[in-house]
């Protein structure tokens, strides 16, 4: 451990500045918790079906955690071989494989801390429905709030704190620190994914279509499976989705910032303190727009009050980075990176909105369509979500654009790369607002089923009904702000991928190891082997999409068969006898596991494979390609699912129909079908992207020594990665044999 060599005692001052702000967030998630925690549980009945969900939601992520705990200790292991056949310090090969295990369990803690809250603010929310709107909306918030301020305040701590520890090779060592959180996430948002959309299709498909049952209505097996899913989902999958964005981002920056200084000059601290100070004003202001959302005078607009503070949030940290890009950096363009990265947030906040709120023509024309049918309600919430794809790539790629705009005239291209980290960087700043908001979605939805379990009073289900419309735009909107955080995360860890090749390349030449002549300095798609490294990453999201909606899809025929069953059951249809929940809970934890290995496996083998195979600029292609149609893919399947969504409520509302009609059918297909896109496919793309590229960086050593040659071991390497990949999607695709195919008999 070498410490911050050089640093300044304002920069020092900054650094243990910014651990006290990572420290007051934690303590501000504890404050609001106790406040959540005062407020009333309601009746009996409430609290019963609230300790249903509790006991189904650890339960799955305990037996989550136990079965990949042998994973985490093989990848701590390759975590330290990464560092160490590199030739890296011993104290960076330990540090990068304790930093591993140290994401790893940072990001668990968010999603079952985040998960425990959602779960015991669900039960208070339903009961502030039964007096206030008001009182409803404060505590779903503040219940959110505790996960995105556990994000905010784990995240930012332990980034500062390896940085404090191991100052100029803190890069090294935080690259397994991201990768830690980004594995947890891809497990928490791929099973969380697969059992909330298990559970939720096959209880609407049973329940509303077959039987004309409303939601949540209590005769319904898969309801209480339902209820755990939105919690082990959407909490605990989007919290570490979020944080490690959150970390994605700064190992990239610092990466990136250590690459600005010119080889044998001091190292300018400057750029590196940066995006940590900025990550300590964005906790400052997360933490006073998330106070200030009871206090906005909007009636009941719940969504204003929300947006109201955001825009708070961002005034508060758009004008603290510029004091700071003036007075400390000297340099006023990384305060408009940082700013380009608020606006970004701040536009797809709207744009996400537009195309998936129930008051915006797209949704409500989707609603319109089904008076003719599922059919074209289909075909029009498809079209939707292609067309907001090509929206949401055009301000991702304007950002990029703006970074070269502002350092351009820069002689080092690397500045532009710095930028577009810095955009990230800007971006995530309101991560506890993101957050906030993605968790009151899930904690709506599971106060609205016990409104309608407990069969509160109409006054109470209705104030929940339109906060859990409320919470699919938020849930919506966080999604598109996960999905472009992915991919500037991933754009700069693209970055940090060509920088240091380049590094390694003149580690090499200095060692007598290649020649001068042999560095390549570009990604050259005229190169085939580098053409088809991103064909095979652009391939990718769509078998990975595939796997999971199949997953969704198998889980839910169990569950539609189980709940069948329970419906013929004497008393069961009739309410006299209680359906066996935990059947159905068992089933999807079951299906949900099953999955997980597989999925991983892909992310993690692939990369690994072409690497070795064909060397680390056709490694680079892939990571290209990866990124462009994983954008695209994540942003289509999540807004058509969460159009399709918000279109069958306003058919429920009693527009285009109302309950019980041919129209409400046909948008309860829409929704179905919606249901594993936007909740399973789409938001599993993030980590997965995020993966691959941190994947790339950490063996990147190890492919340009030994990697793309023809040598035995490349080769036997490469073999075994893509053998194992084989084995993984034969593994999740393996089903139930078919039937013979009977003989057709021709009419006489």
């Amino acid at each position: 451990m070498h410490g911050v060599v050089g640093a300044t005692a304002f920069e020092m001052n900054g650094l243990y500045g910014v651990i006290a702000v990572a420290l007051a967030a934690l303590v501000y998630a504890a404050f609001l918790a106790r406040q959540v925690f005062a407020w009333d549980k309601g009746t009996a009945r409430m609290q019963e079906i609230s300790d249903a969900i509790s006991e189904g939601a650890n339960a799955y992520l305990r037996r989550q955690f136990k079965a990949i705990l042998s994973l985490i200790v093989f990848l701590t292991v390759a975590l330290y071989l990464t560092a160490a056949l590199a030739n890296r310090e011993l104290a960076v090969s330990l540090g990068r494989a304790a930093a591993f295990l140290m994401g790893s369990l940072f990001s668990a803690t968010v999603g079952y801390l985040g998960m425990n809250m959602a779960v015991q603010g669900n039960v208070r929310v339903a009961s502030a429905a039964r007096t206030s709107f008001h009182d409803a909306l404060r505590i779903a918030y503040r219940a959110g709030t505790v996960t995105g301020m556990l994000t905010d305040g784990l995240g930012l701590l332990g980034g500062t704190l390896i940085f404090i520890l191991y100052g100029s090779n803190a890069p090294e060592v935080l690259l397994g620190f991201g990768f830690g959180g980004t594995l947890l996430a891809l497990f928490m948002r791929v099973g969380g994914g697969i059992y909330t959309k298990a559970a939720d299709v096959g209880a609407d498909l049973v329940g509303k279509v077959e039987q004309g049952l409303p939601e949540d209505d209590p005769r319904n097996a898969a309801v209480i499976a339902d209820l755990v899913g939105d919690n082990v989902g959407d909490c605990a999958g989007m919290a570490a989705d979020i944080f490690e964005s959150y970390e994605v981002t700064m190992v990239s920056a610092m990466i990136l910032g250590l690459a600005l200084t010119p080889a044998g000059a001091p190292i300018e601290l400057r750029w590196i303190v940066f995006p940590l100070l900025v990550r300590g004003i964005g906790v400052v202001s997360s933490i006073i727009g998330t106070y200030a959302v009871s206090w906005w005078k909007v009636g009941e607009d719940a969504f204003k009050a929300m947006d109201l503070s955001y825009d708070l949030s961002s005034a508060f940290s758009t004008v603290s980075f510029g004091i700071l890009a003036y007075f400390y950096v000297g340099d006023m363009r990384v305060f408009w990176s940082t700013a380009a990265g608020i606006l970004l947030a701040i536009g797809f906040n709207k744009y996400t909105s537009y195309f998936t709120h129930p008051d915006r023509d797209p949704v409500r024309r989707i609603a319109q369509s089904a008076e003719t049918g599922a059919a074209t309600l289909l075909l029009r919430g498809l079209a939707v979500g292609l067309e907001s794809s090509v929206w949401a790539l055009l301000i991702i790629a304007l950002t990029i654009l703006a970074s070269i705009v502002i350092y351009g005239s820069d002689p080092n291209p690397t500045f532009i790369l710095y930028g577009v980290a810095m955009a990230g960087i800007g971006m995530l700043t309101h991560t506890g607002n993101n957050v906030s908001m993605d968790v009151f979605g899930p904690i709506s939805d599971n106060a609205q089923g016990i409104t309608e379990m407990a069969d509160l009073d109409p006054r109470a289900r209705q104030i929940m009904t339109d906060l859990d419309a409320v919470g699919n735009t938020t849930k919506a909107i966080t999604k598109g702000i996960a999905i472009a955080s992915a991919v500037l995360a991933a754009v700069s860890l693209f970055g940090s991928f060509i920088t240091d090749t380049l590094v390694i390349q003149q580690e090499m030449v200095a060692a007598g190891q290649l020649a001068l002549d042999q560095v390549v300095k570009v990604i050259d798609l005229a190169d085939p082997r580098v053409f088809v490294g991103v064909l095979l990453g652009g391939a990718i999201p769509f078998l990975f999409s595939s796997l999971s909606i199949l997953a969704v899809g198998r889980a839910a025929g169990l569950v539609v068969n189980e709940v069948r069953r329970q419906f013929h059951v004497p008393g069961v249809m009739e309410g006299t006898t209680k359906p066996d929940y935990a059947k159905v809970v068992d089933i999807v934890t079951t299906a949900a596991q099953r999955e997980l290995l597989s999925l991983a496996i892909i992310a993690i083998f692939v990369p690994v494979g072409i690497g070795f195979l064909m060397g680390e600029w056709a490694l680079g292609g892939f990571n290209a390609g990866i990124i462009v149609t994983g954008q695209l893919m994540a942003v289509f399947l999540s807004n058509t699912g969460g159009a399709w969504d918000n279109a069958k409520k306003i058919i429920e509302d009693g527009l285009f129909g109302g309950k019980g009609t041919p129209e409400h059918e046909a948008s309860v297909v829409g929704d179905t079908v919606g249901d594993p896109l936007k909740d399973t496919a789409g938001p599993a793309l993030n980590p997965m992207i995020k993966v691959v590229n941190m994947v790339s960086l950490l063996v990147l050593p190890v492919i340009v020594r030994y990697g793309g040659g023809g040598s035995i071991v490349a080769v036997v390497a490469g073999v075994a990665c893509f053998a194992a990949t084989g084995w993984a999607i034969w593994r999740s695709k393996q089903e139930e044999p078919l039937p013979p195919l009977e003989p057709k008999t021709r009419a006489a």
